[in-house]
Order: C-alpha cells, then sequence, then structure tokens
C-alpha cells in the first residue's frame, strides 16, 4: 500500500517527520491516561457527594411537614443546607445556612415529582463563586400542606478545587512526559539514521566514480541498518563485478578487433594505389570478404564470452547425446581438406547417459568448440569419450598432435592466449576461454594434460585423470538425473 505524505510534511527531514509522529502518538497516549485519570477521580469525589446528598435527603425527608417546616429541627446537622419548596418552586422553608431564594427552578419541582433529580450548580472551568450539588426529591403531602420537593445541597468547592489541581498536574505532567519523549526520540532517530547519512556519502562518492568503496557497517551487530549495509556492499561488489566484467570485454574487444580491421584498411589502400585489373579486384574482395567473415566469427566468439549467463536450467541434457551429434555432423559435413574427412579421423564412445544441467546450445558449443580446437592444432585421429563416474559426467576429448607445452597447458583458458607455434594458425584464442566459461558456470571443472602434465581450472571434482600421454582435454560436470535415458554407443 502505497501511503501519500502531504506536502507540507513531504519537504521536512526524515528525523523530523519521525520526532513529529512520535509526538503525535505520545500525546494521544498521554490524552487518553490522563482522561482515564480525570474520570476516575471525578468519579470517586462524586461518588462522596452523593452518597453525603442521600443520607441528608433520607434523614431529613421523615421530617418535614405538610407546611415545610422540619417537625425536628434537631434532625439538622450543623452546615447541612436544605429548602423545601411548593409545587411553583417558592420557599417554604430552608436552613440557617441557605438563603430564601430557591436553589432550583419550577421545572426541576416539576421534574422531581416522576423521581429524584440531581442538579450542579455553578462551572468548574471557568471556577464560579457559588457551586453546588443538589439533590431534589418529593416529599409526601397526603395533609394537603403546600410542601412538594426537599432539596438538599452540598458544597462542591473543594471537588472542584481537586479537579481543577489535577487537571493542572496533567497537563504538566503531559507537557514534561511530551517534551522529554520528543528529544529522546529525535536523539535515538538521530542515532538510528546516522548510518544511513554515513551510506548516503559514501554512495555519494560512488557515483562521483570512486572505486573500491565500501560502507562502514559496524561489526558485531545485527539490525535493519547493519543488514542494509551488508546487502547494499553486495550490491556494490556485483556491480563492480559486472562493470570490470564490462570493460575487460570492450578492451578485449577494441585489442582483438583492432588487428583485423587494420589488415581489412591496409587491403583497401593497397588496392586504390594503381589501375588495377577486374580479376584483380575479384582477388582482393576475396580476400577482404574473407577478413571479414573471420572478424565476424572473432566479434561472434566475443559476444559468447562477454554476455554468456547460465540460464535456469529445467530438464537436464544428455551429454553423452549432444557429444555423438556433434561428432557425427563434422564427419558427415566436413569439407574437402578439413582433418574430419578421412574415415577414422574422428569418433565418438559413450558408454550411457550422462545428464548434466546446462542447456542444449551451450552444451553443443562447449563439446564443438573443443572439436574444432583439436582439427586445428591437433592431428587425428580424435577421440571423444564420454562417461558416467561416480555422480560425475566425463568428457574427454583427445588427439595425437604437438599439444601444449606446460607454460601453455597453465594459461590456455584465459582469453587470447595461444602457443607460439599456433600463431600462424586460425582462431583467436577465445575459443578454450569459451569453453572454461560454459563449466564455470555449470559448476564443472576442466582439465588439460598432455605426457605426464595436468593442469586443472574451475570446480575440482572427485575424479582422477585416465588417459594416455596424447593431448587430452577433460570436462567434468556434476550429473543431474533424468528420466531419460541413452543406450551406450559407439561411433
Amino acid at each position: 500500500m502505497n501511503v501519500k505524505v502531504p506536502g507540507r510534511l513531504g519537504g521536512l527531514s526524515l528525523r523530523v517527520r519521525l520526532v513529529a509522529g512520535f509526538a503525535a502518538a505520545m500525546s494521544l497516549v498521554l490524552t487518553a491516561a490522563g482522561a482515564f485519570v480525570y474520570w476516575r477521580v471525578a468519579y470517586a469525589l462524586d461518588h462522596a457527594l452523593n452518597s453525603e446528598l442521600m443520607d441528608t435527603s433520607t434523614r431529613l425527608a421523615g421530617q418535614v411537614m405538610p407546611s415545610g417546616q422540619l417537625a425536628d429541627e434537631s434532625a439538622l446537622l450543623s452546615g447541612e443546607r436544605y429548602q423545601v419548596l411548593d409545587a411553583q418552586g417558592h420557599v417554604l422553608a430552608h436552613s440557617p445556612s441557605e438563603s430564601a431564594s430557591p436553589i432550583v427552578d419550577a421545572g426541576v419541582v416539576r421534574a422531581a415529582s416522576d423521581g429524584p433529580v440531581r442538579r450542579d450548580l455553578g462551572t468548574l472551568l471557568p471556577g464560579s463563586r457559588r457551586t453546588l450539588r443538589v439533590y431534589v426529591t418529593a416529599v409526601n403531602s397526603s395533609g394537603g400542606g403546600p410542601a412538594a420537593v426537599l432539596v438538599v445541597a452540598v458544597q462542591r468547592g473543594q471537588r472542584d478545587e481537586a479537579l481543577r489541581e489535577l487537571l493542572a498536574q496533567l497537563l504538566l505532567a503531559g507537557l514534561a512526559t511530551l517534551v522529554v519523549t520528543a528529544v529522546v526520540g529525535e536523539r535515538l532517530a538521530k542515532a538510528s539514521l546516522r548510518p544511513v547519512e554515513r551510506y548516503r556519502r559514501q554512495a555519494a562518492d560512488v557515483a562521483g566514480g570512486a572505486a573500491g568503496v565500501r560502507l562502514d557497517v559496524p561489526p558485531g551487530r545485527d539490525d535493519e541498518i547493519t543488514r542494509l549495509g551488508h546487502t547494499l556492499n553486495d550490491m556494490l561488489e556485483a556491480l563492480e563485478a559486472a562493470f570490470e566484467h564490462e570493460r575487460r570485454f570492450v578492451n578485449d574487444a577494441s585489442h582483438e578487433l583492432r588487428s583485423p580491421l587494420t589488415l581489412i584498411g591496409t587491403r583497401v589502400q593497397l588496392a586504390r594505389r594503381r589501375q588495377r585489373t577486374v580479376a584483380e579486384h575479384e582477388a582482393v574482395l576475396a580476400e577482404i570478404e574473407t577478413d571479414i567473415g573471420r572478424l565476424s566469427r572473432l566479434a561472434d566468439q566475443l559476444l559468447d564470452l562477454g554476455t554468456h549467463r547460465q540460464a535456469t536450467i529445467h530438464e537436464p541434457v544428455d551429454l553423452a547425446a549432444v557429444a555423438r551429434a556433434e561428432v557425427e555432423r563434422r564427419r558427415t559435413l566436413a569439407p574437402s581438406g578439413s582433418p574430419y574427412r578421412p574415415a577414422g579421423s574422428l569418433r565418438a564412445i559413450t558408454t550411457g547417459p550422462a545428464p548434466v544441467a546446462m542447456q542444449r546450445l551451450s552444451l553443443e558449443q562447449l563439446v564443438g568448440n573443443l572439436l574444432d580446437n583439436a582439427a586445428v592444432h591437433g592431428l587425428p585421429p580424435v577421440t571423444v569419450t564420454v562417461d558416467h563416474l561416480a555422480g560425475t559426467a566425463r568428457l574427454l576429448v583427445s588427439d595425437v598432435g604437438a599439444g601444449m607445452d606446460d607454460a601453455t597447458l597453465a594459461t590456455a583458458p584465459e582469453r587470447f592466449v595461444r602457443a607460439p607455434v599456433a600463431r600462424n594458425r586460425p582462431g583467436s584464442g577465445l575459443g578454450l576461454a569459451l569453453v572454461f566459461a560454459l563449466i564455470t558456470a555449470a559448476g564443472g571443472e576442466l582439465r588439460l594434460c598432455f605426457r605426464g602434465s595436468h593442469q586443472r581450472f574451475g570446480t575440482t571434482q572427485a575424479v582422477e585423470c585416465e588417459h594416455g600421454d596424447e593431448m587430452t582435454v577433460t570436462v567434468l560436470m556434476p550429473v543431474r538425473p533424468t528420466e531419460s535415458s541413452t543406450g551406450p554407443a559407439a561411433g
């Protein structure tokens, strides 16, 4: 639910709004508590006055004669006030402490004929000079006399004074409590928001271009602010990693694309230096077309390597089936002059299904790059083996070529790394880097082995190397069980 802040409050700082809200809530609580205390005290004081009035009225009612006089004046206690009125509200008798003017009007007299009436004379605020509480009851006038009602009264001054004093104390105590809680709330809000302000300043530094900045999160605490700080630090690390990834991609792309673009420009310049025949122009265009094709493939490899993300896998893919399909495709579609053209130059050996958590397109790309690398840098026969060991799917691509020296084995998965003897061969040194990126995203391991030298990259798997001295690329990935299965096959 979205809560809209009024315009005037929207311009205030969060700390001021918190304190204002806290003060408003505290005011309501204090008002409710004060009202309850006032009501309870007033109820107790009124109950005492009402009890006194009822006792006096009960005692004097039996002494009122039809004429209005008391049968026994001694029944009147010192300080007690009463009047006896006729039906028109005229005073027939009254106590020495009360005047001859009627305390209540004729309407109250008529109302008392239906039942006792209680009235307050004078106001609490502002305080009146004469404050009484009266109790009016009808008297027995069966003798035919004029007496109609008995009015007894009691001074309400002490009660009103006590309530006024209570109101003043509640007001002062409430204001003092409100001020103290507002000050404490302001200090607490300031202390609570101080890390947020610190985070804001540091975030401003990051926005200004500062690198490697992390929010200063106090150790040993676990509250909302510190958890926010840790989350923001994680976000900063992810952003920096993404920025570094993009920067590296741009640098790699600019570095690798510069050479073919320069070569194309040079060819165009050379073609313009002199008049050429149509055949010579056709030859130049063919060379430029070849350069553009290489440039396009290089761009595709850079994009694959720079933008690869492992998507959510809903159904595992059989590595063995993909390997057989890629081998068969290269055997049947190998052009003239391809190392895979002769019979027996490429074969696949699988011992059963090996389902892995990778998209089919990515898996085809992985196997295809390894086969392309073997075709360019190795010698046939090339053997592709897929098996399933202790919960791990294993792919081995081996050839009998010159292999790699120890220095190249240790750095081969890095971008643009090529052995000295491979400088004049096609390729850009990105194929194995793309393979490694795919394996890493799947939580697997890449191994490069040649004549007893072994190099491991990625997440180590508990599988030992089992191959000869030939150049072997091993891919190990966790098996993800599937309901479908593919039987063993060899090709």
